[in-house]
């Protein structure tokens, strides 16, 4: 792929801008690095939107027990981390600070080093590309590479997502289909579903629908796993009202009806792919918009309202407030 093929040509609108602020700067006298990190600042947060990533500076993120914060951090849409900047004075030996970063722990997936005229790019823990700052062409050279490269786990996330989207009505409304047989057939499931359905009723909406609760109990079956794995929370389950009412209706249907391990045996690569891209993510309300955000995908070929009723059961699950609490479901 060519540095064109992302919208970053030499000549781009960004990249001239860059330049020109960098020499203004350099006109006035201005040598110290607070202020001459800032046109690359601009040129990164700018041209991280094109590609659907922000940038977010000095975020804190833990290395060898201690905490890290490199310049900025440049995420996609499902929060995880894709790529580092981190600058350096131009009076600094860049390759001697570099090898300090390194040392202390900064992360090497995919990270760019610069001091204003020099810029080093390492991928997947090697040195893989050098930019002259001052050659128009190297910059887009340099942040093609830096946009369009995946480490191995968001690879493998990417690749499992997609692939889950695809399987998942399918799943899905098979589980609804056992659903279904067991409010026809099973009375112990009749009866712990109805005590479940009073209190989604009289905790969520008094409104609420059968259908709609038919609904969580599929997806909680298909994503539980994640929640205990991704928040590090094995008992979540147990604590939680919701989620613990939501697991006797479960245990009810399957004790009777399919065993759940079996159903979901198939699924397993995809689950370690999710939660390894997940270990990348430190923040609690980060990991609640991953989670939002894959499921919104997951689900958005089943029906058209369960993703509003998983954000609703993922609030409560993870008693945290989101404002989809006041979403009607019907």
């Amino acid at each position: 792929m060519t540095a064109r093929a992302t919208g970053l040509s030499p000549s781009h609108p960004l990249i001239r801008a860059y330049h020109r602020s960098l020499a203004e700067l350099r006109g006035q006298g201005v040598e110290h690095e607070s202020a001459l990190r800032q046109p690359f600042q601009n040129l990164l947060t700018d041209t991280a939107r094109l590609h659907g990533w922000s940038l977010v500076a000095e975020l804190g993120a833990k290395a060898g027990g201690r905490t890290i914060r490199p310049d900025a951090t440049l995420r996609d849409a499902n929060s995880l981390p894709r790529g580092h900047w981190e600058a350096k004075d131009e009076r600094d030996d860049l390759e001697r600070a570099i090898r300090r970063k390194i040392d202390q722990g900064y992360p090497t997936g995919n990270i760019i080093f610069e001091d204003t005229r020099r810029a080093v790019l390492f991928q997947d823990r090697a040195r893989a590309f050098e930019a002259d700052l001052g050659d128009p062409r190297q910059p887009a050279d340099l942040l093609q590479r830096f946009y369009t490269h995946s480490e191995p786990d968001i690879r493998k996330f990417e690749e499992a997502v997609d692939e889950f989207e695809e399987r998942v009505p399918d799943l899905a409304r098979g589980l609804a289909a056992k659903i279904e047989e067991a409010h026809r057939r099973t009375p112990r499931f009749q009866e712990a579903f109805a005590g479940f359905f009073a209190l989604c009723q009289a905790s969520l909406n008094p409104n609420l629908r059968r259908e709609a609760v038919d609904e969580m109990l599929v997806q909680h079956l298909l994503t539980e796993r994640l929640f205990r794995t991704i928040f590090d929370n094995p008992d979540f389950t147990h604590k939680n009202v919701i989620a613990a009412e939501v697991e006797r209706v479960i245990g009810a249907l399957v004790s009777e009806s399919f065993s759940r391990t079996e159903y979901l045996k198939g699924l397993d690569r995809f689950y370690v792919a999710i939660e390894a891209a997940a270990r990348t993510i430190t923040e609690f309300a980060d990991k609640q918009h991953f989670l939002n955000t894959i499921y919104e995908r997951f689900f958005r070929g089943y029906s058209v309202k369960v993703a509003d009723t998983h954000r609703i059961t993922a609030a409560k699950l993870t008693d945290h407030p989101d404002p989809a609490d006041n979403l009607p479901v019907s």
